[in-house]
């Protein structure tokens, strides 16, 4: 028969009228004749009589075509709340097109008008079904394969083939779900072409067999009637409810209680039994079931949809997203974009819950209905309030409305981030803008300036709410509180009312904003072990040993409640699954068990799974989990984990198996008889590895953690290798230490091998720095420059002349990593240091490089590196990363924004400034103050130009952090009881220093000279760094200074492998070991003093196997000798002393003096003599000449 196209989706899904004679051929006199005594009825109709009580997603009705000016036969589609009447989208079926009505324009369908078939007939190719490109990047092969959906390609090329014909004819086939399936033949260019064997020909389709159910047309022949699209019988209800959204007549089903579960659509059912093929005797076999499918857990029915073109979306939307090579709603969006369309309070729970596009595309479809604000009150404010968590991710939604928002009517979004300054809240001009992106801290702020923010707002929107409610719970109630006082006016009554909430897990705060907040939401979850949280499921761990698993398991099954009667026990293989089975066997216990390598009696589980039992009685099954997906169990009522499961995917999907019996209180807190569903999870030894995971998850399910197991979400070893993590250097504080990656206490081992070997960073006192590369607002990498004669100034000079002349700019040869090399950014040369390499091997390859003086870091090209010659590389890299104390981003934010960022960042580059270091670890350095210094040169003084901290919290966008400098100083004090724990296998034992093990021991002083060993504090604008306060250059001349050092006492000994040398150190508060093959130099502070040792060794160790270890009152040194055998003497060369005041303990001596001036002055006076005389060298030994000054003193008194 020869057909009309009359619109086109896809290969698959096309409608068509039909010319001719026929069985399913209408005449088109007959459909004029139709239209004719249509629209003459129901013009003349009474409204009251002919208007619809109840409307419903696919009833038939009649309604008015505004672009065809007449009445038509349609099927409901949708339905969207609007300001003063309902929103219909119905499907024409005589015409094949989609059109929206109000309301006031739809009628019933008179059955008069009913006998008649469609005219529009829904077509598809017959056998014919879409392929696409499937790529394996592990295999890297790339085939033809089975697809779902039609390419983009194949849809546009079968367009092209209808457009450029000049005749088409179709074959009727069969008819499947008042689908017509045909072959179409098509002429062009007086050529003969059959459209199904085309696509396969050229690759965008390939056939499949007919289904033996499907019926064929001359079945068909005597069923006219069936052709039309069925009418569900009106349901006559309240009035006042005729218009309401679907959701709202919907009921959910009794024995869900609170909860409908689903597993998908139909069809997707379907696709999941295809999975399971039947033996002669319906037992299944297993094929391909550890494929993962999707689940979802929804409060009300909704009908998912899962492509683009038939997403709530309007085209424009629609053809910007296909540009985009967006390939359609994932699993989340196909079930809450319908219901946020629809102008639904909407909550969503899923791994992709951070996602915007989970609602900014239904949002801005809903907002190109115009007439569903008309009601509004004329006053400024936005339509929509976007809450996000922080400003980088309001950033991005802005940016995605920003994109977006363009292919619709003009919608201007906002982005809108504020800090404490009082001006910037009221500068802001929110007039004619429809959607506000905005933090609750900022809109808060926003709010005091602007109080009529709520007084248009229709939509609030809560992204990643579990972030929003654990870091600013309290403010996002007051928003909510704003948002609800509102809606108590008669204006709103016509008007929407929505709020979305998305998220990636359940939040206990959700349960009050659905309660208090949402009026009847759409709850729509996917990560199944957050609906396990909602269904208020009962989280139970056990703990035991892997070989005592089976013991422990009848303990529990013999405990198990008696209303719990239907109990999955979940396995990881096919063993476990026999042992079990045969163990509750034993016990008496009805057991069944499947596995893929039995057949399973189907109908005999079924029969004892499904029949009421008496109280106290159960049946037990024990599976796999690749058993799950084709039992599709949801009404188990307990669950127990006899292996672990493998993935959170696989812990939700067997929590799913008991979604029936999902009962949250928030709708309905009177039924307290409700069967509580009940998970027992076994934690033995080899799950130790998923504690933690499954403890954060019991910490929100708020369920009891077994005692034992409360202090794992602390533990910290397992992080020992980790780098120290960024908030707790920046803030002091970590807001999430268990979820964070990162360490949190300080790993000796890792953070001081950060610090060149030949390299001092000054670790007190006043330095000068130079901030080259800026991080942030308070963290930047540069150089300590040091102002009598800064080595890296010189050596500068000397690689840039030396790479002046062309000869000396040679081509590195070989690229290896962490090598230093030369390189030039404009007309300065660089000395860097390859970071990573291209696993390419091509001759120019991209690889990643450090500037060593500098900190920062770029990408370049291999060919651009220049060699460097050996002398320019003995200076250590000059790079040094500071962190700026007592400030933070207002907030609780962990990131700076970046406005302060930007600011800090032009005021500080390159720009010397005066700084106080309050704590050095490894390559970073701690800052407090830090301050521009500007000399004035005719009045010959300094002044403080400013603070950098000051200047942050200048912006409104930094607050006071005054726990920083204490959290670390809380750090370090665990410093010397983790470092000796981790450095276990290089501890010194007890028994080592027993006298078989040791053949020398020896009291031993060294020779220290301060002026060279000990680090110098040099203050350049006196002893303090405030604003406002003037040092003269005289004041800075006269400050330097030396720290004093003091000696520490030393005891050695030795086998045959190892030195081991103890420095009697009391309550070391830090400290530093530098390893050389012939040389030991360590330092250490203690109660306010320096100790410094530097001992040049009698042979050479092995530098990379020694280690230094502190105890409670010293330090031990291990050095591994470089070859086997004893050593007569610990130095090289002969011990000199030289006695100062300070060695001998003097002030200490003096305090026993009495309180006479004279008599402290005389002895004052004998002491110098003493040493003076070098009187010392006369009694040999210190501590002769400490015995005779002691007697004196003691003749004084």
């Amino acid at each position: 028969m020869e057909v009309f196209v009359l619109r086109i989706e896809d290969p698959g899904c096309f409608w068509v009228t039909m010319k001719g004679c026929g069985p399913h051929v209408v005449d088109e006199i007959e459909y004029k004749k139709l239209n004719a005594e249509m629209n003459e009825f129901y013009d003349k109709a009474c409204e009251d009589e002919v208007k619809p009580i109840t409307l419903e997603k696919d009833q038939l009705c009649v309604v008015f075509s505004e672009e065809l000016k007449c009445w038509c036969r349609a099927v409901v589609k949708s339905i969207m709340y609007c300001a003063d009447h309902y929103q219909i989208e119905c499907f024409l079926v005589d015409y094949a097109k989609y059109a929206f009505v109000k309301s006031k324009d739809v009628r019933v369908a008179v059955e008069g008008f009913m006998q008649i078939p469609f005219r529009a007939k829904k077509c598809g190719l017959y056998c014919t079904k879409p392929v696409t490109l499937h790529v394996n990047l592990c295999e890297d092969t790339a085939k033809i394969v089975p697809a779902k959906r039609w390419d983009n390609a194949a849809t546009r090329y079968f367009q092209r083939l209808l457009e450029a014909t000049t005749q088409i004819k179709a074959k009727l086939c069969s008819v499947e779900d008042n689908t017509f399936h045909v072959i179409l033949y098509v002429t062009i260019e007086d050529e003969k072409v059959c459209i199904n064997d085309d696509l396969v020909l050229k690759k965008f389709a390939h056939f499949e067999e007919a289904k033996e159910n499907i019926q064929s047309p001359t079945k068909e022949q005597d069923n006219q009637t069936s052709l039309n699209v069925d009418s569900p019988p009106v349901e006559i209800v309240n009035p006042a409810l005729a218009f309401r959204p679907v959701r709202l007549q919907e009921k959910v089903p009794m024995n869900l209680e609170a909860g409908y579960s689903v597993s998908g659509s139909s069809l997707e059912k379907t696709y999941r039994r295809s999975n399971m093929h039947l033996n002669e005797n319906n037992e299944p076999k297993f094929q391909n079931l550890r494929e993962e499918q999707s689940f979802v857990f929804l409060s009300n029915k909704i009908e998912p949809t899962s492509i683009l073109e038939k997403a709530p979306l309007h085209d424009n939307l629609k053809k910007e997203l296909a540009q985009d090579k967006f390939l359609g709603p994932d699993f989340t969006e196909s079930y809450s974009w319908p219901a946020i369309a629809r102008g639904c309070d909407v909550v969503a729970i899923s791994y992709q819950g951070n996602d915007p596009f989970l609602y900014i595309p239904p949002v801005l479809a809903f907002l190109q209905v115009e007439s569903c604000y008309k009601a509004l009150p004329k006053r400024n404010g936005p339509l929509v309030l976007i809450l996000c968590p922080g400003w980088r991710k309001a950033q991005l939604v802005f940016e995605l409305l920003k994109k977006y928002s363009r292919c619709s009517r003009l919608i201007r979004p906002t982005l809108i981030i504020l800090g404490k300054k009082k001006e910037e809240a009221e500068t802001v001009k929110i007039q004619g803008c429809e959607i506000i992106v905005t933090t609750p801290y900022s809109l808060l702020r926003l709010y005091e300036h602007h109080l009529f923010l709520f007084s248009g707002l229709c939509h609030l929107i809560l992204d990643e709410i579990e972030v929003l409610f654990s870091e600013a719970a309290e403010q996002v109630f007051v928003i909510l509180g704003y948002y609800k006082k509102n809606l108590v006016n008669e204006e709103w009554k016509y008007s929407p009312h929505q709020i979305i909430a998305v998220g990636t897990q359940w939040n206990k705060h959700i349960g009050r904003l659905i309660k208090e907040f949402m009026n009847d939401p759409y709850i729509v979850i996917t990560a199944l072990e957050e609906a396990s949280i909602y269904g208020n499921v009962q989280q139970v761990v056990q703990r035991c040993v892997s070989s005592e698993r089976t013991a422990v398991l009848l303990k529990i099954m013999d405990f198990t409640p008696n209303n719990l009667q239907k109990v999955l026990v979940f396995t990881n293989s096919v063993d476990e699954v026999e042992i079990v089975h045969k163990a509750l066997k034993s016990n008496s216990i009805l057991a069944f068990k499947i596995h893929k390598e039995i057949e399973f009696n189907f109908k005999d589980f079924l029969e004892h799974w499904t029949k009421s039992f008496s109280s106290g009685s159960r049946v037990v099954l024990v599976l796999t989990d690749d058993c799950m997906q084709f039992l599709e169990i949801t009404d188990a009522s307990c669950v127990i984990h006899f292996s672990f499961p493998s993935s959170p995917t696989i812990f939700g999907q067997r929590l799913y198996s008991m979604s029936d019996n999902f009962h949250n209180t928030i709708k309905d807190s009177s039924d307290q008889d409700h069967q509580q569903a009940r998970s027992v999870i076994m934690l033995t030894e080899n799950s130790e590895c998923h504690t933690v995971g499954i403890l954060r998850y019991l910490e929100r399910a708020e369920a009891d953690i077994p005692p034992g197991l409360s202090g794992v979400l602390e533990a910290e070893e397992k992080k020992f290798a980790r780098p120290l993590c960024t908030c707790l250097k920046m803030f002091g504080t970590c807001k999430n230490r268990t979820a964070c990656p990162d360490r949190h206490e300080i790993n000796l081992q890792i953070d001081m091998l950060q610090n060149m070997a030949s390299k001092t960073i000054q670790t007190s006192g006043y330095v000068t720095v130079l901030p080259l590369h800026i991080v942030n607002a308070t963290n930047y990498f540069g150089r300590i420059v040091d102002k009598e004669k800064d080595q890296y100034t010189v050596l500068a000079e000397e690689i840039n002349e030396y790479f002046k002349e062309t000869s000396n700019r040679v081509a590195a040869q070989k690229v290896e990593k962490l090598a230093l090399y030369g390189f030039c950014e404009e007309t300065v040369f660089h000395r860097v240091q390859v970071v990573e390499t291209s696993s390419k091997e091509e001759e120019n390859f991209n690889i990643k490089i450090k500037y060593v003086d500098e900190g920062r870091t770029s990408q370049v090209q291999s060919s651009q590196l220049l060699h460097l010659p050996a002398r320019f590389q003995h200076l250590p890299p000059q790079a040094v990363e500071f962190v700026v104390c007592r400030v933070k981003p207002i907030d609780n934010d962990t990131e700076w924004n970046p406005r302060v960022t930007r600011y800090i960042h032009q005021k500080i580059e390159r720009k010397p400034h005066e700084a106080k270091v309050i704590f050095t670890l490894g390559n970073t350095v701690w800052i407090d103050p830090m301050v521009r210094v500007t000399r004035l040169s005719d009045l010959k003084m300094y002044v403080n130009e400013y603070s950098v901290r000051s200047e942050i919290l200048s912006t409104g966008l930094g607050t006071d952090n005054p726990e920083h400098i204490l959290q670390l100083q809380k750090l370090c004090e665990h410093v010397k009881l983790s470092h000796t724990k981790n450095l276990e296998p290089l501890s010194i034992k007890e028994d080592a220093a027993s006298p078989e093990n040791v053949s020398e021991l020896q009291d031993v002083s060294l020779k220290e000279n301060p002026s060279e060993n000990c680090n110098s504090s040099r203050v350049t604008m006196g002893n303090h760094l405030h604003d406002g306060v003037v040092q003269t250059k005289e004041a800075e001349d006269s400050s330097l200074h030396q720290q004093k050092c003091f000696y520490p006492k030393i005891k050695w000994f030795e086998n045959e492998e190892t030195v081991t040398v103890k420095v009697q150190i009391v309550r070391i508060d830090d400290y530093k070991c530098e390893f050389s093959k012939e040389k030991v130099i360590f330092s250490a502070c203690s109660e306010g003093k320096l100790y410094s040792a530097d001992m040049e060794l009698y042979q050479c160790i092995l530098t990379e196997k020694s280690a230094c270890v502190i105890k409670d009152k010293e330090a031990i040194i291990v050095l591994r000798k470089e070859k086997k055998g004893a050593w007569c003497k610990l130095l090289k060369n002969k011990v000199k002393w030289k006695l100062t005041l300070e060695s001998l303990n003097v002030p200490n001596i003096l305090s026993v003096l009495s309180s006479d001036i004279s008599d402290c002055f005389f002895v004052n006076r004998i002491l110098m003599c003493l040493l003076t005389l070098n009187t010392w060298k006369i009694m040999k030994t210190k501590a002769l000449f400490q015995l005779v000054l002691k007697s004196c003193i003691a003749l004084l008194q």
